[in-house]
């Protein structure tokens, strides 16, 4: 465990060079809340079943933070791997599995922190869980961080190129933001399912999208909608769980190579 507290002091260290940099990514987020939000709670359509998008908006918005933080992590390794300092990372008293979860966690736990602001400005506005719903929120927001943190990584050592990498990111982040309830409600996204109007593939992508489940957990808890789901929390335990594991393996295998 000492090994993996000093791989993520390491990390932390780096991300937290740039504070003004930071500072300014919360702050366009917080634009976003309170600039797009309010604007779009003028326009909606009103046979959707949103009576204040800037309250549904809220949640989206913490979890849209913590999942560009989070991917942060992926950046340096791929970083690291071009410019070969990887190969001192490799050369540290620790294990290769040390360093891989150590990887992991402090992407997850980077992501934790970016979001935190955001997190308590959407309790300030829509008011306070109760004790046992906010310890399920936060367990619920950090897995979800570990697991873009692995998929970050999994993607990183895999692609060999920053050009590569920068494509790679903008499809998911593209695919798992907008096929989500990030911005618009599940609800909307089955309509359209079933009018023929969005492909079945995308509908059933966006039930089992972590980042779906995450947000509406956080509405169900807050706004009283939608119903509260354990399924939800199934499936980010198996999103983190699944990408975890991978970015670990992939993390010792690849990054090995010469």
């Amino acid at each position: 465990m000492k090994q993996i507290i000093h791989v993520v002091e390491h990390d932390f260290r780096n991300f937290l060079r740039y504070k003004m940099w930071l500072v300014g990514l919360i702050a366009m987020n917080l634009a976003d809340l309170f600039i797009t939000a309010v604007v779009y709670n003028k326009v909606l359509n009103p046979n959707l079943d949103i009576k204040n998008y800037f309250s549904f908006f809220a949640p989206g918005l913490v979890v849209t933070g913590l999942f560009a933080s989070a991917f942060m992590i992926g950046r340096e390794i791929n970083m690291e791997r071009r410019r070969e300092v990887h190969h001192y990372m490799l050369c540290l008293p620790m294990t290769r599995m040390e360093l891989a979860v150590g990887r992991v966690l402090s992407g997850g736990l980077r992501g934790m922190v970016y979001m935190s602001p955001l997190l308590v400005t959407c309790f300030v506005f829509l008011g306070l869980p109760t004790v046992p719903q906010l310890f399920v929120i936060l367990g619920l927001l950090f897995l979800t961080a570990i697991g873009i943190s692995g998929l970050s990584i999994a993607i990183a050592v895999s692609t060999s190129s920053l050009e590569k990498f920068i494509t790679a990111r903008g499809l998911v982040y593209y695919t798992l933001f907008f096929c989500s309830s990030v911005f618009y409600p599940l609800s909307l996204i089955q309509q359209l399912g079933t009018d023929g109007k969005f492909p079945a593939v995308l509908v059933t992508f966006a039930e089992i999208n972590p980042l779906s489940s995450t947000s509406d957990t956080i509405r169900s808890f807050l706004l009283g909608s939608p119903p509260f789901s354990y399924y939800s929390i199934l499936n980010v335990v198996v999103f983190s769980a699944i990408f975890t594991f991978s970015a670990a393996f992939a993390y010792i295998k690849i990054i090995e190579r010469k």
